[in-house]
């Protein structure tokens, strides 16, 4: 299986020959078909270092067929703060939507996993690094509201550099608002489990994101707030050796499993087991 490229070359425009063809893993420095990376969703057979994997791979390695009904798809961002940085962010979207296919960073809706109907949501970190603006985060809580209404068991996937700066504080609020949205999905005694991709920073590890009933990480997936390099820039200390990796925050308690990505949907599956079991032998009868 493999993904298409949505940039090809245009004419006349040089490319080196096997360019698209081969790939070099950055975990062991091997030469490998792209392929077959593909075809093991982005993780190197030889040193199972995970690549990032698009939100269209995550969709068809999860959900069964890869099939996923869209909600909310007509929402798409604006510009209400007329935000420019030398280039308007009218124009910043409109690039991100041609390079990714998506009118927004998030994608969700009701899927099914291993026969079991979930609402499904998963970032596009390929558009603007998967940042939090205020449609990201009407999705989220869409996402959440909709599954309480229709008791569906939620699998979040985040992949972020945190919140959106070109909408300011409308940004933040999203924090609230979508933190607020799961206070009341969990009043339904509905399980929540969080995935925490590489990266999972900034406002969405601030919020709903550390929030799950399990929270789950990929391998040496980088989570936190700020990152490393400010941190230390900050306080004028070396961090210890692999922090703010998946690893160092499992040791430390703030996960709750690494799961390699070829057996997260088999995890979660065994999960969403357990949880709605438990919810079933908690209903009143």
């Amino acid at each position: 299986m493999s993904w298409p490229d949505k940039n090809p070359p245009s004419a006349g425009e040089k490319r080196s020959i096997g360019a698209g063809v081969f790939r070099r893993c950055e975990g062991c420095g091997e030469t490998i078909t792209a392929d077959v990376l593909a075809a093991s969703f982005e993780v190197c057979p030889r040193c199972d270092h995970h690549h990032k994997l698009s939100a269209k791979g995550w969709r068809a390695l999860l959900c069964d067929d890869g099939a996923l009904e869209a909600w909310d798809e007509h929402l798409a961002p604006d510009d209400p703060l007329r935000f420019s940085d030398g280039r308007s962010y009218r124009d910043r979207i409109s690039a991100a939507q041609k390079k990714t296919g998506a009118r927004e960073g998030i994608e969700i809706g009701k899927a099914s996993l291993g026969g079991r109907p979930i609402g499904y949501g998963a970032f596009v970190f390929a558009f603007m690094g998967g940042s939090m603006g205020s449609v990201v985060g009407e999705k989220i809580t869409r996402l959440f509201e909709r599954a309480a209404e229709e008791e569906l068991p939620v699998v979040l996937l985040s992949a972020s550099g945190g919140a959106r700066m070109q909408e300011g504080i409308l940004s933040l609020m999203q924090m609230a608002k979508s933190v607020s949205a799961l206070e009341r999905f969990r009043q339904r005694r509905l399980p929540f489990l969080s995935v925490l991709l590489h990266p999972t920073t900034g406002g969405v590890a601030a919020s709903f994101a550390f929030l799950g009933d399990v929270n789950i990480a990929e391998p040496k997936a980088l989570i936190g707030f700020a990152g490393p390099r400010v941190i230390e820039t900050t306080i004028r200390q070396t961090l210890p050796p692999g922090f703010q990796r998946a690893e160092f925050l499992l040791e430390h308690g703030m996960i709750d499993a690494i799961v390699p990505r070829l057996m997260m949907k088999q995890t979660i599956g065994l999960l969403l087991d357990h949880l709605q079991d438990g919810r079933a032998a908690r209903m009143p009868r």
